[in-house]
């Protein structure tokens, strides 16, 4: 949620999910004691891969061996610039992005 298009992808993830089941294989635990799992719509297809697909998510190589990489729409790493500067590591641009965002909601 917290990135410019998190809202999005929300809205774009509940429109996949609502009203199904959906069975999740878990995969590991990250450093933070989250679960990492590939998750599944009744008819078979895989969420992450829906997501990357319409580009409201870009793929995370540690996660998925970069599986979904080849399904990134071709402006997804800029639209979702956020996220591919934490994916490499570069937390700073969060933290301005945080600030920012904070000095905002103050002033409004």
């Amino acid at each position: 949620m917290n990135h410019p298009f998190g809202i999005k992808a929300k809205w774009a993830l509940h429109g996949f999910c609502k009203g199904q089941s959906i069975r999740a294989e878990v995969m590991n635990v990250d450093a933070h004691g989250r679960t990492v799992a590939r998750c599944y719509l009744p008819d078979g297809r895989d969420l992450s891969a829906e997501m990357v697909n319409i580009g409201m998510a870009i793929d995370w190589p540690k996660f998925s061996n970069g599986e979904y990489r080849r399904l990134e729409t071709p402006d997804a790493r800029k639209k979702l610039w956020l996220a591919d500067a934490r994916q490499k590591g570069r937390m700073h641009v969060w933290e301005k992005f945080d600030k920012q965002r904070a000095a905002k909601s103050k002033g409004d």
